[in-house]
């Protein structure tokens, strides 16, 4: 038998399936065609489980295995971008409003938090992951027990060195005649996760790219759009939310298969487990293949951040220039009111001329401001209104972000290049 594990006749395989209608007994009877020797015992005491489930719990952990490396690597691209940006400031939004500056590197940190969070979770869930082990038909271990005359002790130690040689440290201590589809969803459920956030960071680079403040990689002769030739269409990112909205779906799945489990086990979670769980998981490596490419090639243009920030910062700078007056000498409830009414004369030229904010020009040529017109472009200083954002930055790529890609270091060095 050991010398002919490799010795896999497919085709008989597909022919004794089509004939007997079971995947497994048609591997079984292939089998015993390399083996006659061992015809007689093998399968002996298993059931259809013991090979199907025990073999998803090994894909299951080796898919695991396979992402961590792409989300780490991901992870790393995004941290490298977050500390060349930290202290480049932009213009925030709430609502899609705009709102209080920021930097560029710290939005990318909370997409570099949402990361480390899935990135938490994809261990967690496969280091969580058990083997199913030797159960027999409905997880009574019954057909083991009979092979070894009541012996209690050496089904459990059959149990543990099979759990072993998979590679695994513990077995389930019951199962049904599968293990419990409750596994499935908790694998797929972190795997939706990664889905959502990175749907998150691909519809902000999109809105970024409407922006025109940071862009994707975009080829030399690439084609935007086959009717407006001056488009740059973000479609790497496009393509990880589309991907992204299947992934997350996928869940649903395993969701309702598990809910309609009867007793110890029925077949009708079979059909469906073979298309979601490939699927969750290969769609998961595309997407992070994919948000590598893009995070390996970002394009920043900060003299558009720079003009944006132009067009607000006159109105986030009031207050300042309030308490700059207030400390010359004057009067805080004038100061409001000259400039509540200079902001709504700026406003209108603005919403009603289409104009440049120029509230800024108006309080120069007011004489009321002569005490502070030596402070004004200080007080108007981008830095001076984005916090403890570079700050913020620093700290959790050192104390959070770095420190997770440690494992993972090895295995972060190729470049993505994607045949899109």
């Amino acid at each position: 038998m050991e010398a002919n594990l490799d010795n896999i006749d497919f085709k008989m395989a597909a022919e004794e399936e089509k004939r007997l209608r079971h995947d497994v007994m048609a591997h079984v009877h292939t089998f015993a065609h390399c083996c006659p020797k061992a015809a007689a015992i093998i399968h002996l005491g298993a059931t259809s489980c013991y090979v199907g489930d025990n073999t998803d719990l090994i894909v299951l952990r080796d898919g695991f295995n396979l992402l961590l490396p792409k989300l780490a690597t991901v992870i790393s691209r995004l941290t490298d971008f977050a500390e060349q940006y930290a202290d480049l400031p932009t213009l925030g939004f709430t609502h899609y409003q705009p709102a209080q500056l920021t930097t560029v590197g710290k939005r990318c940190c909370l997409w570099i938090q949402d990361l480390c969070m899935d990135l938490r979770n994809l261990e967690r869930a496969r280091d969580d992951l058990r083997f199913r082990g030797v159960k027999g038909t409905t997880g009574t271990q019954a057909s083991f027990l009979q092979l070894f005359e009541g012996d209690h002790d050496k089904v459990e130690e059959l149990d543990r060195l099979v759990t072993m040689k998979a590679g695994f440290k513990r077995a389930y201590l019951v199962t049904g005649q599968t293990y419990s589809r409750k596994v499935d969803v908790e694998v797929l459920s972190v795997l939706a996760g990664l889905g959502a956030s990175i749907h998150k960071i691909c519809t902000d680079i999109r809105l970024l790219a409407n922006l025109k403040e940071i862009e994707e990689p975009f080829e030399k002769e690439q084609i935007g759009s086959s009717a407006m030739p001056y488009k740059r269409n973000p479609m790497r990112s496009e393509r990880c939310c589309s991907l992204a909205r299947h992934l997350m779906t996928l869940v649903l799945n395993p969701l309702q298969t598990a809910s309609v489990q009867w007793f110890e086990r029925t077949l009708d979670d079979s059909a469906n487990r073979r298309i979601s769980l490939a699927e969750s998981f290969l769609t998961a490596d595309i997407i992070l293949s994919t948000l590598q490419n893009i995070s390996e090639g970002f394009v920043v243009y900060p003299k558009v951040i720079e003009r944006r920030i132009r067009q607000e910062l006159p109105f986030m700078a009031t207050e300042n220039i309030i308490m700059a007056m207030v400390k010359a000498g004057g009067n805080r409830q004038d100061c409001h009111e000259k400039i509540r009414i200079l902001s709504q004369q700026a406003a209108a030229v603005v919403k009603q001329e289409g104009g440049d904010n120029d509230l800024i020009a108006r309080i120069r040529a007011d004489p009321y401001f002569s005490p502070i017109q030596g402070q004004l472009e200080s007080l108007l200083e981008p830095s001076s209104f984005t916090g403890r954002a570079s700050q913020q930055v620093a700290r959790f790529l050192k104390e959070e972000a770095r420190p997770m890609l440690t494992p993972y270091q090895s295995k972060m060095g190729v470049k993505m290049e994607l045949a899109l």
